[in-house]
C-alpha cells in the first residue's frame, strides 16, 4: 500500500504488480518508480514482499591473461586505467587485486629507526611541514605518522 496525495491508502492493482514483476529485474528502481507513478522505496519493498529479486549479472572468470595484465599495470596505474585497458570494472579490478595481494609500488619506504627518532625529537617544537621538508617526505605521511605514534606538542 502506498499514501496517494490526499494522504490516502493506495492498493497496488493486479496490472501494476505484473508490471513490477515483469519490470523489475532488468530496470533501475527509479525507473520502474517512476512508470508506475510511487515512490521508488515502495517499489522496492513491494518486490521483496512478493518475493523478486534484480537479475543478477553473469561476470565470466578472469583469464590468465588478465590477471597477468592486471599485475603488470597495478603498481602504476589506476583503478580506472586498469579497467579501462582489462575490460573489468573499477571495483572487479580493486577486488582482484586484493584477492592477489597485490601493491602499489612503494614511493616511500617503512620509516627507519633513524627516521622515527627525528620525528620525535622535532616534532614537539616544530611544525609538520617542517619536520617533512627536515625527514624528506609529503607532509601528509609524517602527520600520519605522528598521529599513529600518538605525538602530541609541548
Amino acid at each position: 500500500m502506498a499514501k496517494n496525495k490526499k494522504n490516502r491508502w493506495v492498493l497496488w492493482s493486479e496490472d501494476e504488480v505484473k508490471l513490477l514483476k515483469k519490470l523489475y529485474p532488468k530496470e533501475s528502481m527509479q525507473s520502474i518508480a517512476d512508470k508506475l507513478g510511487r515512490p521508488s522505496h515502495l517499489v522496492s519493498n513491494k518486490a521483496r514482499q512478493i518475493g523478486i529479486r534484480k537479475k543478477e549479472t553473469y561476470h565470466p572468470p578472469w583469464s590468465m591473461q588478465e590477471k597477468t595484465l592486471l599485475k603488470k599495470l597495478y603498481p602504476d596505474n589506476s583503478f580506472r586505467d586498469i579497467a579501462s585497458q582489462i575490460g573489468r570494472t573499477v571495483s572487479a579490478v580493486a577486488g582482484k587485486a586484493h584477492e592477489l595481494g597485490l601493491r602499489k609500488t612503494d614511493t616511500y619506504p617503512i620509516w627507519s629507526k633513524k627516521e622515527l627518532n627525528l620525528l620525535k625529537k622535532l616534532y614537539p617544537s616544530r611544525t609538520a611541514q617542517e619536520v617533512a621538508d627536515q625527514i624528506g617526505r609529503p607532509v601528509q605521511a609524517v602527520r600520519l605518522k605522528i598521529f599513529r605514534l600518538g605525538l602530541k606538542k609541548r
